[in-house]
């Protein structure tokens, strides 16, 4: 009897190629800190930050780039929906590289903030077609290690911007110095653009197309394995996602709109917005983003917040991974529970820090200061960069994942623009304050992250269904030893996707369906 599909090398080898996309998105998200750590960018745009204007134009950076992203999520599954996953994915390469010749070669601050504005729209598609198309072709048992490898290069992107502004601080030439941050940029998405001529396209897409030969060979491809010369286990998986599309196919589930009038879809839809909004209102970005000008506060200046910045990164980084080794283990909820906890009480300790010695030379106090910010990364990083990313990409169908997980992740550029935008003004009026935003809303939602979402470890995308209250068409892991031995014995006989289809249908007739349909 087959034991459920594996990812073999091949697999592995196409996830982490993908993740140029989780690196661009990396990058570009979290490059905008190390610019704002350059003070060759302000003098080139005459940008007083101290004044009220230039903390506007400051916050606008950021402003525009959220707001390009909430865009972006929104009009993801145009693209990816119609064109599939791997042209979508070139589409954006080519979008990507277009937004870093416009902030690279930027002459006015306008030029500029239009480049951010194509940048957040570019690197949102990116972002939510990286773990969609992920999920897509992973094996249930390894889901969390695979989609967990886009929040971990991300986070190397994160590091790799730190690494980038604290080299060229010491570039002689100013003009070089923030141009070169953003013309770097460019150089992932034409990486990717290559690499993604030798990717294969989604299967799950390519089945709901009705390509099914296409998809049972890329299913087959992605996890042949030695022990399972039969293909049973991706045959297995086959049969599940046939059965499961054509049971939602009669649903008419066109739009947004329609997702959010069936009860059950509106369940995954305000999870997966949930989840960003509560991992954005731990102020991750605006920890990150303005994070040289918080040690500008504790009296830290010059290449130091620079270098701290970019370890900062660093240590995410390696937070990230460990994040994607443990998620498998313990599910989704949780980790990111007790993520949410670690960061609101790293966040109650830097408050305090900032608020008694922003300001003053007590070197203890602003060192603790340093060190709390590292507590919050250590907790954001291990808990929850990861986990948001792969839940949202795990809990919608097929047909409607793309926009499933647009929506989602539109909750992350939706909170990201409010809190970043408003960061600069309220840090000059009311400083250290403004953190108790990242302590009240996040403590105050815990209760219903733990209460109302459901786990997803170990599940099947089909299978997940049934945890939202939707009918699974064909649950293998809930058929008896026999029955899934017999189904095993006509799948390894067949000999194409007709065939195996058949062998679906016929269990799929005499195995009950599951999960409680609420309408």
């Amino acid at each position: 009897m087959a034991i459920g599909a594996k990812a073999n090398r091949y697999n592995f080898l196409i996830a982490y190629l993908v993740t140029l996309g989780s690196f661009t998105y990396g990058y570009d998200a979290a490059l905008i800190g190390s610019v704002l750590g350059l003070p060759s960018f302000f003098q080139y745009f005459n940008i007083d930050i101290s004044s009220s204007s230039g903390a506007s134009i400051t916050g606008a950076t950021n402003g525009v780039f959220q707001g390009g992203g909430a865009i972006g999520c929104w009009t993801i599954a145009y693209l990816a929906d119609n064109l599939g996953r791997k042209k979508s994915i070139q589409i954006i390469c080519v979008v990507c590289v277009i937004a870093g010749i416009l902030q690279a070669g930027a002459v006015h601050i306008a030029m500029f903030l239009v480049g951010r504005v194509i940048n957040g729209i570019s690197v949102a598609w990116i972002n939510c077609i990286v773990p969609t198309y992920q999920a897509e072709i992973s094996p249930a048992s390894q889901r969390g290690l695979l989609v967990g490898t886009h929040g971990f290069i991300i986070c190397i992107g994160y590091a790799l911007a730190g690494w980038t502004g604290y080299g060229t601080f010491y570039e002689s030439n100013p003009a070089i110095q923030w141009r070169l941050c953003l013309a770097l940029q460019m150089v992932s998405p034409i990486l990717l653009f290559v690499g993604s001529f030798w990717m294969p396209e989604s299967p799950r897409w390519l089945i709901e197309r009705g390509r099914d030969a296409e998809g049972l060979r890329i299913l087959e491809d992605l996890h042949a394995n030695p022990d399972d010369p039969g293909h049973v286990s991706a045959r297995e998986e086959f049969i599940q996602i046939q059965a499961q599309i054509e049971l939602e196919r009669h649903e008419n589930l066109g739009n947004i709109f329609s997702l959010l009038r069936k009860p059950t879809y509106r369940k995954r839809l305000l999870s997966g917005f949930f989840v960003l909004f509560i991992a954005q209102s731990t102020g991750v970005l605006v920890v990150n983003n303005y994070q040289v000008l918080l040690y500008n506060s504790l009296g830290l200046y010059g290449a130091l917040p620079l270098l701290l910045y970019a370890c900062f990164d660093t240590w995410a980084s390696v937070m990230n991974y460990v994040n994607t080794l443990i998620l498998d283990r313990f599910g989704r909820i949780r980790i990111l529970a007790i993520g949410v906890i670690g960061c609101a009480i790293s966040i109650v300790l830097e408050a305090a820090m900032v608020a008694k010695y922003a300001g003053t030379n007590n070197k203890i106090g602003n060192g603790f200061g340093v060190f709390f910010i590292y507590l919050y990364v250590t907790f954001y990083g291990g808990c929850m960069d990861v986990s948001t990313y792969v839940y949202c990409s795990e809990i919608f169908p097929t047909r409607v994942r793309a926009q499933g997980v647009g929506f989602s992740i539109s909750g992350l550029f939706l909170t990201a623009l409010v809190y970043t935008q408003s960061a600069p003004i309220a840090f000059n009026n009311i400083g250290w304050k403004y953190y108790l935003v990242f302590i009240f809303i996040p403590l105050a939602c815990v209760f219903i992250l733990i209460r109302y979402l459901p786990e997803t470890k170990g599940l099947t995308l089909e299978e997940i269904a049934g945890k939202f209250g939707d009918k699974v068409a064909l649950d293998i892991n809930d058929m008896s030893e026999a029955d899934r031995a017999e189904l095993d014995k006509r799948l390894a006989a067949a000999t194409d996707a007709n065939e195996i289809n058949k062998s679906g249908v016929t269990h799929f007739e005499e195995t009950p369906v599951t999960g409680e349909q609420k309408v």
